[in-house]
C-alpha cells in the first residue's frame, strides 16, 4: 500500500460525535506506515462511486470505505472490475462484511489490520432491477440481495430512527412486519446443475458471506466470498412461524430443517411477478447490501474475479 484514499460517509452509523476522532486515528496510523493518504467526504451513493473512480485515476492503489455496509456498497460500484484494493474501516450500523472478514470494529485497529492484511481476490454479485425511475438499475454487491419481506423492511425503515438507535431499529421494524405485513408472492427461477426450475416464493436471499455478526450470524450456511456461487435462501411459505423458526435457527446456529424454506447454490437467479396477476398489485421491493434499490423484475448473478479486498490474514484460513 503506497497511496490510499479514505472515503467517509457522514450519514453512516450512530457514532457521529466520535467520527472525526476515529477517522483521524486511522489516518494517523496509515501515515505513520508511510502511506500517502487523503480523506474525502461523500455526499451520496453516486458521489461515492465517482470519487472512488477519481481516486483510482489519481493513482490510489487502495480505496477505503469508512462507514457501514451501505458505504462499502456505494464505494464498490467504483472499484469493482479493477485491481485496486478495497479496504474497510467499519463505522456503520451492522458492518456485516467487516464481521465476515474479521476486521476489527475499532477504526484504528481496522487500519492496522489493513496494513498487515493480505489482498484477496473474490467474485462479487451483480443485480439488475427496475429502478424507482422506471429504468433498469444494476448494482454490484458483496453481502446479500434480498427480494420480498426484508427489502420491504428497508422500504419502511426510517433513516433518522436508524441513526439514533442503530440495530435496534431493524429489530423493532422486523417484529412489526412479522405481525402485520401481508407477504406478496412472486416467481423465482434458477439453475443448480439441473434444468432451470421455477418456484413460488415470498422471500429470496442471495447471500455471499458466511457470518453477518449480531443476531443473524450464519443466515445462509455454506455461503462464502471465496465461492463463485450465490447461496440462496428461498422462503416458499407465508407462514410467520416458519420465518421465526428460520431466524431462530440462524441465531443458535442450528441445523434443523424448516418446512417451506430451502437452501440452494446457483450462479444466476431471476425473480418476477406472477404472470397471471391482474390489476394493481403490491410492489415487491429489492435491496442490495441493506440499500433499497428498486422493484421486480430482478436478475441476480455472479461476476467472477471482480474485486480485490483487503482482509486480515486470519480470515483467509477458515
Amino acid at each position: 500500500m503506497r497511496k490510499a484514499t479514505l472515503l467517509y460517509n457522514a450519514r453512516s452509523g450512530g457514532r457521529r460525535k466520535q467520527r472525526e476522532e476515529d477517522l483521524l486515528a486511522a489516518l494517523k496510523i496509515l501515515n505513520a506506515a508511510g502511506v500517502e493518504v487523503s480523506l474525502t467526504r461523500t455526499q451520496s451513493s453516486l458521489d461515492a462511486a465517482e470519487l472512488a473512480r477519481t481516486a483510482i485515476l489519481e493513482g490510489s492503489d487502495t480505496v477505503f470505505a469508512c462507514g457501514g455496509d451501505g458505504t462499502v456498497h456505494d464505494v464498490l460500484q467504483g472499484v469493482a472490475g479493477c485491481r485496486v484494493a478495497l479496504g474497510i474501516i467499519p463505522m456503520g450500523t451492522a458492518n456485516a462484511l467487516a464481521h465476515d472478514l474479521q476486521i476489527p470494529m475499532d477504526p484504528a485497529k481496522a487500519a492496522h489490520a489493513a496494513l498487515e492484511g493480505a489482498p484477496r481476490r473474490v467474485a462479487v454479485g451483480q443485480v439488475t432491477v427496475r429502478g424507482f425511475d422506471g429504468k433498469p438499475c444494476t448494482r454490484y454487491f458483496t453481502v446479500v440481495v434480498g427480494v420480498g419481506v426484508d427489502a420491504h423492511l428497508f422500504y419502511k425503515l426510517n433513516a433518522g430512527v436508524k441513526q439514533r438507535i442503530g440495530m435496534a431499529a431493524y429489530y423493532l421494524k422486523a417484529w412489526q412486519l412479522w405481525f402485520t405485513h401481508r407477504m406478496g408472492r412472486f416467481r423465482v427461477d434458477w439453475e443448480a446443475g439441473q434444468p432451470k426450475s421455477r418456484h413460488g416464493a415470498t422471500q429470496v436471499l442471495a447471500v455471499r458471506i458466511g457470518n453477518f455478526g449480531g443476531v443473524l450470524r450464519e443466515l445462509a450456511p455454506g455461503a462464502s466470498l471465496d465461492r463463485e456461487e450465490l447461496r440462496l435462501v428461498v422462503c416458499h411459505t407465508a407462514s410467520r412461524i416458519a420465518y421465526l423458526n428460520y431466524v431462530t435457527r440462524s441465531f443458535v446456529r442450528g441445523s434443523w430443517t424448516v418446512p417451506g424454506v430451502s437452501l440452494a447454490d446457483t450462479k444466476e437467479i431471476s425473480c418476477d411477478y406472477e404472470p397471471y396477476r391482474h390489476g394493481t398489485v403490491n410492489k415487491i421491493y429489492v435491496e442490495a447490501d441493506g440499500e433499497l434499490i428498486g422493484t421486480l423484475p430482478a436478475k441476480i448473478e455472479i461476476v467472477p474475479d471482480a474485486l480485490t479486498i483487503l482482509a486480515p490474514k486470519q480470515s483467509l484460513v477458515r
